[in-house]
């Protein structure tokens, strides 16, 4: 008798944890984090961006420098407008478009390294970021998180209340290796987010 009972208990215990199983509702949360943001955000991402504008302060202080002397041409070319001989002024003229063009070419070689540093770094942040916010999501029950960091981003509104980006920030500090370096990081840039060390703007 008593082992019927055992048993009997036992089916019940079963068909109770089938029934409780089947009655627990799926994920439902859903959030959104800006990626750029929180791998910018991040103590290894910081020091990422700061060794990648290291990188390219010479280069922007050449543009830079470039950019002055082609100004001062102008505001010589300017002064002389009324005592300079036509000749003169026509060679300084030449030497003013031949530097802008040259700026141009060497401003645009720039942007593109610097962009394309700042890709692969974010590329590889971003895979690590992924491990982060999939444990992040399956703890705390969410069902979808969406990245609006994206110009292509489908949000059109949400709220504050569901942005884990500050989270995943958090998160992602506490499970990170210390790093010291950004090359340890990441091999090689934040940034589309960080921005580049802004280059002169075109003339």
């Amino acid at each position: 008798m008593k082992k019927i009972c055992l048993i009997v208990f036992v089916l019940c215990c079963a068909a109770g944890s089938v029934i409780f199983a089947q009655n627990q509702a799926p994920p439902t949360k859903v959030g959104i984090i800006n990626i750029q943001a929180a791998i910018i955000g991040t103590q290894e991402g910081q020091k990422a961006a700061a060794d990648l504008q290291a990188r390219y302060e010479p280069i922007r202080k050449e543009l830079e420098k470039k950019q002055n002397e082609i100004q001062a041409l102008r505001d010589q070319l300017a002064r002389g407008a009324n005592t300079m001989s036509e000749e003169a002024k026509e060679a300084l003229r030449r030497e003013i478009d031949q530097k802008t063009r040259a700026w141009n070419r060497d401003s645009e070689d720039a942007s593109a390294d610097f962009q394309a540093d700042q890709q692969k770094i974010l590329q590889t942040f971003f895979e690590r970021m992924q491990m982060v916010i999939d444990k992040y999501a399956r703890d705390n029950g969410y069902a979808l998180i969406l990245d609006i960091s994206s110009e292509q981003s489908p949000v059109i509104y949400a709220t504050n209340a569901i942005d884990i980006t500050n989270d995943i920030i958090a998160l992602y500090d506490k499970s990170a290796p210390p790093a010291t370096s950004a090359t340890q990081a990441a091999p090689s840039a934040a940034p589309t987010a960080a921005k580049p060390a802004a280059a002169p703007a075109k003339k």
